[in-house]
């Protein structure tokens, strides 16, 4: 199914996205999705996801010592942002999957403009109860449908002014949970095959050594300037992305 050329294209995109982790601790699946969809179709990219995902926010999900007391707080958003992903993932065998990248494309655009901008919103307790569930609706929806997990979902856990340590516990639960139900879907739909499971696998060990590789980068450089550079990146892929995706309907 993948060439040499697409072989080393999954590997070298997973050393960069576990490099952007290793130094800013999110970025993964992000990353990951915006650079194979360059080469590859959207499903095949999400499918590939899936382990180095999995893996990279199992620990990140359970350490913290936060577990209890941010799945009593966020279950309604937790439950919703992953019992959704099904009915997003229905649209990547009924939809043109360049609609659903150029919808990936504006969603990177979107997370990226916001961060760079410095925009911060607020939650607050009472409002928390039902823009939670409604979000984690959209989140999920939008999960199935092109592989990103971070919009709303990222912006709804920063709004509601969780503390540092537990805001990025409550992300890798988010992300954890997100790769879980959409390798289910996937699967359902028929979108998940031995050898993306395979060539997924194999993309782990890229992505811890690149893991290991932005720890040790982080000691030397300047995390707020790598950020910045990171997100004028994405938007400028995703923006690539979206020309890429309407270029194929002429």
């Amino acid at each position: 199914m993948f060439d040499a050329f697409t072989f080393l294209a999954i590997v070298g995109t997973f050393l960069i996205a576990g490099t952007v982790k290793g130094v800013i601790g999110l970025g993964l699946p992000t990353v990951s999705l915006a650079l194979l969809t360059v080469a590859i179709d959207l499903p095949s990219a999400m499918a590939l996801l899936l382990v180095p995902s999995f893996a990279t926010n199992l620990w990140q999900a359970a350490a913290g010592g936060n577990g209890g007391a941010i799945l009593r707080r966020l279950w309604p958003f937790l439950l919703m942002a992953t019992g959704t992903v099904w009915l997003g993932a229905t649209a990547l065998t009924r939809v043109d999957l360049a609609l659903l990248s150029a919808l990936l494309g504006g969603l990177l655009v979107l997370y990226s403009a916001v961060s760079l901008a410095g925009l911060h919103f607020t939650i607050t307790t009472r409002q928390e109860a039902w823009v939670g569930p409604l979000l984690g609706t959209a989140n999920g929806i939008l999960t199935g449908m092109t592989g990103s997990f971070v919009v709303p979902g990222v912006l709804f856990l920063q709004a509601i002014g969780l503390p540092r340590d537990m805001l990025i516990q409550a992300m890798g639960m988010l992300f954890m949970a997100s790769t879980l139900a959409l390798a289910a879907a996937l699967q359902g739909n028929d979108l998940l095959t031995s050898e993306h499971g395979t060539l997924s696998a194999m993309a782990l060990l890229p992505a811890i050594i690149g893991m290991v590789v932005g720890r040790r980068i982080r000691q030397g450089l300047s995390e707020q300037l790598f950020r910045r550079v990171f997100f004028i990146s994405l938007l400028m892929l995703g923006a690539y992305i979206i020309a890429s995706a309407f270029g194929a309907f002429e």
